[in-house]
């Protein structure tokens, strides 16, 4: 189940449709309150200030260094109109990469408004190819030369289509997909509504390829290939894919590793995995491939081992084994035998350079900070960590960490300085961000723990518990830079906040990834709870004031934790899910529940009951805030339903909101502001910060 939890989107564009279904239980509206107790700390500023000021912060996408290391594209946000409605849409700008003086829109429609993104620079650093929507919205390629900034548009595509690459020598381009298809390919998308005779209609997603000077596009390999990333051959003759048959998303979890000719299209498979593949890589000198493996809950959300594998067949080698972490992107350096890589560890993020030979590493940059050349939804990163020049001598990224907003910064590897100003004057709304550590069942676990602005001698604080989604995913440090990020609503309202990584995250190593399977509900929730008892010793928080909350993953989380333990007083759940067997036939991403259980709900339907909340729903006791998108195609809204219905039986205090038109995550501003109301009110009554 993907998401962050609560998840920032801070690379595509957000709509503003304000539009609330609500299904009440008897609850009354509790207005927000900012009275000042005797001895108090400071008032916390009004909550519509708050959500001013993460709306303030200005969200930057990607960045791309030119080969030769002089120039710079990034993605940012622009507000314009389109339909009438204000809209927010990401934005190219190309500028000096010294120190981002002459930046210039690099756009092919200069009179409206188009979502623009996914740059990527010619072997020869004299163009880029990005990815643009046109009149009818419908997304194209785009090629902008970078000193004119002249754009013509070389495809007439009938789909969604991403990810642009050019071949060595310039001449071609490649990008994926999925002709005909009515959205953009993923599962995060409002789900379409079918009525009728239901038919199985599957547009996969296709590698095509294209001349730089424009023409037809040809599609490669069989049509009933769904191909989810690819990287050129370096003589171009060759394509490294990760694919599977039929089914478009819902297969990616049995993904293959295959190479595909340019010219006929033919496929080899050169890899059968056990676990989930991404980002395949080719090596400078066309000998090998890279690629990272391991146990991954959903695609673009990466993270696992660097393994290698000779281009012209044979078993893969793992090139970080025992490494105390999650590598999140790789690149090749030039010289082909060593990466340069990304990792997530404890709470750090961590550049380094491994020797794929002697599986040595070299660490160039750590810290509490996260960078990234291009995000995939906003909270982690896609297909790029850095960024780097033809001799990686240079390199470009988007740096930021829990209580500094992010800026484009460029320099040596690990050695960046800032080249915009978009966020200087931003300032955190919530006090520090420190990692806590602890011991629980043998492994280490780690967590952020976010406090208020200020805090009162002799005074403890409400905690609540925000559970992450995934359940492979982490909780980064990321600055907080939109309305639902909850975690800093609450912590600005007073809130002690807890952000636990428990087993089944990534940050400690592969096996800590893999340690919840056949057991979801139970290690990790024994990690969360010892957690908060760390938690606790190192802080002013008051152990009878004491909530939680999630989305996706975190939402099942906070579900399944009430039916445990009597220990959190109020919580709130978002796109939760409360029966794996029912969720099992009604989701369409069932794939990945087999790497997790074992089997399929039909083969071991006992293994699915045993961590379903609804299995132990009389044992909830704790007002529940239920909220959830009606198309959600990921985690569908009827879990929520069975939930809330169980806990009005039971005479539980709940309240359940349904947004109309909203998936998995939610893009309308307007609903992303209302969670939040929604959720600081809930705990506000039931944790009263203040009292």
């Amino acid at each position: 189940m993907t998401g962050a939890g609560m998840f920032t989107l801070a690379c595509r564009a957000w709509s503003i449709n304000k539009h609330v279904a609500a299904l009440g239980c008897g609850v009354a509206t509790v207005l927000l309150c900012a009275l000042l107790a005797k001895g108090a700390a400071a008032q916390p500023a009004p909550v519509a200030a708050v959500l001013d000021a993460l709306r303030s912060v200005h969200p930057f996408g990607e960045v791309a260094i030119s080969p030769d290391g002089k120039r710079v594209v990034y993605g940012s946000v622009v507000t314009g109109k389109r339909g009438g409605a204000e809209v927010d849409v990401s934005a190219l700008w190309i500028a000096n990469a010294n120190d981002g003086s002459g930046a210039a829109r690099l756009t092919a429609c200069p009179e409206s408004v188009c979502d623009e993104h996914s740059a990527a620079w010619s072997p020869d650093g004299t163009r880029v190819a990005f990815v643009t929507t046109d009149a009818k919205e419908q997304t194209q390629i785009a090629i902008a030369t970078a000193t004119d900034r002249n754009v013509k548009i070389i495809t007439s595509a009938h789909g969604p289509l991403d990810t642009p690459r050019w071949s060595s020598d310039g001449s071609r381009i490649a990008f994926l997909y999925s002709e005909g298809a009515p959205k953009t390919p993923g599962p995060l998308n409002p789900l379409a509504r079918d009525t009728g005779v239901l038919a199985s209609t599957v547009h996969e997603q296709r590698l095509a390829l294209i001349s730089a000077r424009g023409g037809d596009a040809t599609l490669l390999g069989p049509a009933d290939l769904n191909i989810y990333e690819y990287d050129w051959s370096p003589d171009g003759k060759r394509f490294v894919v990760t694919a599977a048959r039929g089914s478009g998303d819902d297969n990616w979890w049995i993904a293959e590793l295959d190479l595909l000719d340019a010219q006929s299209g033919a496929l080899t498979t050169l890899l059968r995995p056990h676990l989930q593949i991404a980002s395949p890589r080719w090596s400078g000198d066309g000998t090998r491939i890279a690629y990272i493996g391991g146990l991954m809950s959903d695609e673009g959300i990466t993270g696992g081992d660097i393994y290698v594998v000779p281009a012209a067949g044979g078993a893969p080698v793992d090139a970080t084994p025992g490494l105390a972490g999650s590598v999140q992107t790789i690149t090749w350096n030039a010289s082909a035998t060593r990466i340069v890589a990304t990792e997530f560890a404890a709470g750090d993020e961590v550049l380094a350079t491994i020797d794929v030979d002697s599986k040595s590493q070299r660490q160039l940059w750590r810290a509490p900070q996260m960078i990234w050349a291009n995000c995939l939804l906003g909270f982690t990163p896609g297909d790029a960590g850095i960024s780097l020049a033809k001799n990686a001598a240079l390199s470009a990224v988007i740096r930021q960490s829990y209580t500094s907003p992010p800026e484009v910064e460029t320099g040596p590897p690990g050695k960046w300085k800032p080249i915009t100003k978009a966020n200087a004057g931003v300032k955190p709304i919530t006090g520090q961000a420190t990692n806590v550590f602890w011991k629980s069942d043998g492994f280490s676990v780690q967590g952020m723990l976010i406090e208020p602005p200020s805090l009162a001698q002799g005074r403890r604080y409400p905690l609540v518990v925000e559970v992450h989604g995934g359940p492979a995913y982490a909780h980064y440090p990321l600055f907080p830079a939109s309305p639902d990020s909850f975690d800093a609503v609450l912590a600005s309202q007073g809130y002690f906040v807890f952000k636990p990584n428990p087993r089944g995250s990534y940050g400690q190593g592969e096996a800590f990834t893999q340690a919840n399977v056949r057991d979801f509900g139970y290690g990790d929730l024994r990690d969360i709870l010892s957690g908060v008892d760390a938690a606790q010793k190192t802080a002013p928080i008051d152990p009878e004031r004491v909530g939680i909350t999630g989305w996706s993953y975190g939402g099942y989380m906070t579900m399944w934790a009430l039916t445990q333990t009597d220990r959190f007083k109020a919580a709130v759940a978002g796109a939760g899910l409360s029966d794996w067997l029912s969720y099992y036939g009604t989701n369409n991403i069932d794939t990945w529940m087999i790497p997790y259980f074992g089997a399929s709900v039909y083969d071991d339907p006992n293994v699915y009951a045993r961590s379903s909340p609804i299995t132990f729903i009389k044992n909830v006791h704790a007002p529940t805030l239920i909220v959830g998108g009606d198309r959600d195609a990921e985690v569908p809204i009827t879990q929520s339903y069975e939930y809330w219905n169980a806990l009005r039986r039971l005479g539980v205090r709940t309240e359940f909101v349904v947004y109309p038109d909203e998936g998995h995550f939610f893009f309308r501003r307007a609903d992303q502001v209302d969670v939040a109301s929604r959720l600081l009110n809930w705990f506000n009554t039931y944790l009263k910060p203040g009292a």
